[in-house]
C-alpha cells in the first residue's frame, strides 16, 4: 500500500500500563512496538494519543473489572504508567494528543474532545493509518471517530491488539462495516 504525504499515522496509546506489567495490561501489548516502529518509517505526520487522565478520573473504579467505568487507575498524569511504551521511537517533537483529561467524561477516541480533526486537515492529509492499544476500545473509537470526520481509515492489523478476543472481533466487525481498511505494516511502502 503507497503512502504519501497526504496519510498520517496515528498511534494510539501505546504506554507502560496498557503494555506488560502495567495497570491494565494488554495480552501481547508489547509486540505492536516493532510494527509501529516499522510503519512510522513510511509517514511524515505522526500523531502519538495517550490516556492522560487524572488521579479522580470516572473510569476508575475501586472494584475494577476491566471494562468501560469500571477500570483499574490506569495512565494517571505525569505517573510512569503513563510514559509511552519502551522501544516505542517516539521523537522529542513529536505531536501527541492527549485524551481522557476531563475528570468527569470517557474518551476513548483521539477525535473526542480534540483538535485532531481540524489540525490534520491543516496539514493536508486526507488518509489516517491506526495502530495501537487496545483493538477494542481506543482504536475502534479513534478510527470511527476518523472516519466519522471524513478521513479514508486504514488499520494496520500487526500494529494492534485488543483486551478481549470476543469485543475485538465485534470491534473488528464494527470498523470494516463503517469502512475502515485493513494492511499490516509490512505491505506500506
Amino acid at each position: 500500500m503507497q503512502t504519501s504525504d497526504a496519510d498520517a499515522l496515528i498511534v494510539v496509546d501505546v504506554q507502560n500500563d496498557f503494555c506488560p506489567g502495567g495497570a491494565v495490561p494488554v495480552d501481547g501489548g508489547g509486540a505492536v512496538v516493532p510494527p509501529i516502529n516499522r510503519a512510522m518509517t513510511r509517514f511524515e505526520h505522526i500523531v502519538f494519543t495517550r490516556d492522560w487522565h487524572p488521579a479522580n478520573h470516572c473510569s476508575f473504579s475501586g472494584t475494577p473489572e476491566s471494562r468501560e467505568g469500571g477500570w483499574p487507575a490506569h495512565c494517571v498524569q505525569n505517573s510512569p504508567g503513563a510514559e509511552f511504551c519502551g522501544g516505542l521511537r517516539v521523537p522529542l517533537d513529536a505531536y501527541v494528543v492527549d485524551k481522557g483529561i476531563d475528570p468527569d467524561k470517557e474518551a476513548y477516541g483521539a477525535f473526542e474532545g480534540t483538535d485532531l480533526a481540524e489540525e490534520l486537515r491543516r496539514r493536508g492529509i486526507a488518509r489516517v493509518f491506526i495502530a495501537g492499544l487496545a483493538t477494542d476500545y481506543c482504536v475502534r473509537a479513534t478510527a470511527l471517530g476518523a472516519i466519522e470526520a471524513g478521513f479514508e481509515t486504514v488499520l494496520i492489523e500487526d500494529g494492534c491488539r485488543g483486551v478481549a478476543e470476543d469485543t475485538t472481533r465485534a470491534a473488528l466487525d464494527d470498523m470494516a462495516q463503517a469502512g475502515v481498511q485493513t494492511c499490516r505494516s509490512g505491505d506500506l511502502v
